[in-house]
């Protein structure tokens, strides 16, 4: 499985992938700072420069960013496969279809998780030097905020990682719509704001473990399904 995860970048147009997510860490490492030093705080009601702990509430949401660099990864791990007629070749080789789609999807949620990880240290990092340049958040971090953000990195990681794949099985395995995918992945990545927005109370952590398991009935019918999707 290996071999094919790694086959898989192989095939990308690595360089213009690896710039993209450049520009995606480039801009979610400033975000943070952004917000902090706006008066988005003051106009939503949330105290999030009160301390490190209340700024995570805001580094969070900020990370589902990369929903939008995962939906790109299947614009070109599938959709462009299947408008290329390659996934034709690809399904030709020596190896089940549901392998070949599984190695795939393993594919674009590594490549999330790893990319969302180094998010969350580049933004951790910014946020942090910023803090001590400017004394936007309140306090100073304990060791007990280091060790919440390093778990909680890892998790909403996970979880960015699996929402991602929301998109693949409609949009990308059975319409093969690249302009619905990206649609799909910018409403899932502003829900958390539009529940919000409409005042409707929900808890961030619940719904990010919906989100997550979505993505992986998502993946679900996908492998279920190859055979009826077909290659054409």
């Amino acid at each position: 499985m290996a071999k094919w995860i790694e086959l898989e970048w192989r095939k990308l147009q690595t360089k213009k992938v690896i710039g993209e997510a450049v520009v995606y860490w480039v801009i979610l490492m400033f975000l943070p700072v952004v917000f902090l030093r706006s008066d988005f705080a003051s106009a939503t009601g949330v105290s999030i420069g009160e301390s490190y702990a209340s700024a995570m509430d805001l580094m969070l949401p900020i990370q589902m960013g990369f929903l939008l660099f995962g939906a790109s990864l299947i614009n070109h791990v599938f959709i462009e496969e299947y408008k290329n007629r390659t996934m034709a070749l690809s399904f030709g080789y020596p190896l089940s279809r549901r392998k070949l789609v599984v190695a795939k999807v393993l594919f674009i949620a590594l490549a999330v998780f790893f990319c969302t990880i180094v998010s969350f240290v580049l933004a951790g990092i910014t946020t942090y030097g910023f803090d001590l340049a400017l004394d936007i958040i309140e306090g100073t971090p304990t060791a007990a905020d280091f060790a919440n953000y390093a778990v909680r990195t890892i998790i909403h990681s996970a979880e960015v990682a699996l929402a991602s794949l929301i998109p693949l099985f409609f949009f990308g395995l059975w319409r093969r719509a690249v302009i619905m995918t990206v649609v799909c992945a910018i409403s899932l990545m502003q829900l958390p704001n539009v529940l919000a927005m409409f005042g409707i109370a929900f808890n961030p952590d619940l719904l990010y473990a919906v989100l997550s398991l979505v993505g992986l009935a998502s993946v679900y019918l996908s492998v279920r399904f190859v055979n009826k999707v077909g290659d054409l």
